[in-house]
């Protein structure tokens, strides 16, 4: 039998199952299991699957269609026979995944050509798979393909690479966070001053190998990423593999301590996010950098940056509606979110593609990159109706109708706002249960603020015309602290405050900024932080409080500037006429008198910041 080619073979280890069984020779179906664990080879599943398919078929054809009762009886026991061994193939499929996944890949890798081995690596160890390998599994690739390397070999820099990767990651993974405990800000992220206490400082320390020492110390001086990988002009395989070993298990590491933490609105979700995007981005950047070196590298870093942009896509709080700006966002990341349009550009249209194109059409509106925006959110749209992800396009009806708002096209933003509100009260439950409700809690938010500033546009000063608009707001509000969704609640403040500011009505507006503000910290929505803080400096200064006005509007002018958004301009254009008509040193003596509630905020850097940003303005004018 063994002469034989694989798929007669297996036909022939069906049959004889078959046949042995029909005769009584086989008592028990573990007797089968143990046929098939005899006979099959390792990493052939595939072949044997389809030889049992085939008989499987011509023996249930046999048993519809024959006429003769004993022939029709034989065929009746034989399809028993052959649906024991097709539960116990099951059993041994089970048993022997890992190793039909390691011998799977082996041979993938070792039959491939030089030039694509390394995708075809970062392929089969894909997170997104249904069974992954772990961390044992892939000490066993590594064993596997030393057997198949000659020295100095590609698969020989393939197995060695791998094995130090996970030396270090061993290293790394018992001080994983042994950083936040050193920073003693009771804080977590990767802000924090270059160079000093941090991650990537930590982590640097803790790994042996140049490779990633290099790029932990640049990370940590927020150094550029991109020119740190054009300079890696004699990087080997062995090295780059450690260092995507190193990186990838990093932020696994990171999210899976994070998204523990889920009883915490404060910390877990918004430091996962924070984390599949971070990470995201450094790959994009070295994908950008390694691009001048050739396209092997170039192309790996984009395979790894779109795995784990699918992972996250994928993940129950992927934030529809913001929550972009977060605790990672040191200063190499103000708008390093465009890294991630141009390799985009490449992928086809998936589901995964369409939730990326959404952050990053939210990411455009706070820089105000509005044409842009609109045209991620356009995109979005069309990729998830086609996916048939219905709260994916809701969410970008509802960012179109905020993006025109921000445009002045209050019409166009009523419209998709009605659309919005139409389709997830249409969808109900039928299409993700809380999503859909969140969707409809934003398409209400969306028309009540745009239905009042087109009020505001067309000087209609009738009162229904704002009540109306404001009870849109107030049932969005109502609807998300129903759901317990922050980042929608958050909005729903900062929209009706806005709302009240433009109406005249400064105490009501002042009351939901703030809360508006508050709930935005707990999101960890920095562009919503700002904007509430612009907002109540505005609400002050209507009503003559000129030391709430430079508190509010010191704190939002800074926020605003530090994620790169134009809106800095508009608190900073406020303080400016406040500075001329109180005079500067009330002015000055105004914001010493805050010092220390607005170092508390944004730190003492943060704080000697303000003037230079107020001067800057002014030159500008």
């Amino acid at each position: 039998m063994s002469e034989l080619p694989l798929r007669d073979r297996y036909l022939a280890l069906i049959d004889e199952i078959v046949e042995t069984t029909l005769k009584g020779k086989i008592s028990s179906v573990e007797q089968v299991y143990q046929m098939l664990l005899k006979g099959i080879t390792s990493g052939t599943g595939e072949v044997f699957e389809l030889a049992l398919s085939d008989r499987l078929n011509a023996i249930q054809s046999q048993v519809d269609n024959e006429k003769d009762e004993l022939k029709k009886a034989k065929a009746t026991r034989s399809l028993r026979a052959i649906k024991t061994i097709q539960s116990q193939w099951e059993r041994w499929q089970e048993q022997n995944k890992a190793t039909e996944a390691i011998a799977s890949a082996v041979k993938e890798i070792t039959t491939a050509d030089a030039d694509e081995r390394l995708a075809i690596f970062l392929r089969v160890t894909d997170p997104n798979h249904k069974n992954p390998l772990n961390l044992a599994q892939l000490q066993q690739l590594s064993k596997a393909l030393q057997q198949f390397a000659q020295a100095n070999s590609d698969l020989q820099e393939f197995s060695e690479g791998i094995t130090r990767g996970l030396t270090s990651w061993q290293r790394l993974q018992d001080n994983l966070l042994s950083w936040m405990y050193q920073q003693n800000q009771g804080s977590l992220g990767f802000g924090g001053v270059p160079g000093e206490l941090g991650p990537w400082a930590s982590w640097g320390k803790q790994v042996n190998s140049e490779l990633p020492q290099r790029l932990f110390r640049t990370l940590a001086m927020e150094e550029s990423i991109i020119q740190f990988a054009e300079q890696q002009r004699g990087v080997t395989l062995r090295d780059w593999v450690e260092m995507a070993i190193i990186l990838q298990y990093l932020q696994r590491g990171l999210v899976n301590w994070f998204d523990q933490q889920a009883y915490d609105v404060k910390a877990g979700p918004k430091l996962s996010i924070s984390t599949f995007l971070t990470f995201a981005v450094i790959w994009s950047q070295l994908a950008s950098g390694f691009g001048s070196i050739g396209t092997v590298y170039c192309d790996a870093c984009s395979q790894i940056m779109f795995q784990i942009l699918r992972t996250f896509a994928q993940r129950p709080y992927f934030p529809f509606y913001g929550g972009i700006f977060a605790s990672f966002s040191g200063t190499y990341l103000r708008d390093a979110l465009d890294y991630l349009d141009e390799p985009l550009q490449k992928v086809e249209g998936t589901q995964e593609k369409a939730r990326i194109l959404t952050l990053l059409g939210y990411s455009q509106r706070a820089l105000g990159q509005y044409q842009r925006a609109l045209d991620f959110h356009q995109q979005a749209l069309e990729i998830a109706r086609y996916a048939g992800d219905r709260p994916c396009e809701i969410a970008n009806l509802n960012h179109l109708s905020r993006t025109y708002v921000q445009e002045q096209n209050y019409a166009e933003a009523i419209n998709y706002s009605q659309r919005a509100l139409i389709l997830s009260r249409q969808a109900g439950d039928a299409y993700g249960g809380q999503s859909q409700r969140t969707g409809e809690a934003n398409a209400l938010v969306n028309l009540g603020y745009s239905e009042v500033m087109q009020a505001q546009e067309l000087e209609n000063l009738e009162p229904e015309t704002y009540e109306a608009a404001i009870n849109y707001l107030e049932q969005g509000l109502k609807l998300s602290e129903k759901l317990g969704d922050i980042q929608s609640k958050a909005l729903c403040f900062s929209s009706l405050g806005i709302a009240y500011l433009v109406v005249g009505q400064h105490q009501a507006a002042i009351k939901y900024l703030e809360d508006g503000f508050k709930t935005a910290q707990v999101s960890g929505d920095l562009y919503l932080q700002g904007r509430n803080l612009a907002y109540l400096a505005e609400a002050y200064y209507h009503l003559q409080n000129a030391e709430k006005t430079v508190y509010t509007g010191c704190l939002g002018m800074y926020l605003l500037e530090q994620i790169a958004s134009i809106e800095w301009r508009q608190p900073a254009g406020l303080l400016t006429i406040l500075q001329g008509q109180i005079g500067i040193e009330d002015f000055q003596n105004l914001l010493q008198q805050h010092r220390p509630k607005i170092i508390a905020v944004i730190g003492v850097d943060g704080y000697d910041h303000i003037p230079k940003l107020l001067q800057e303005y002014k030159q500008d004018i």
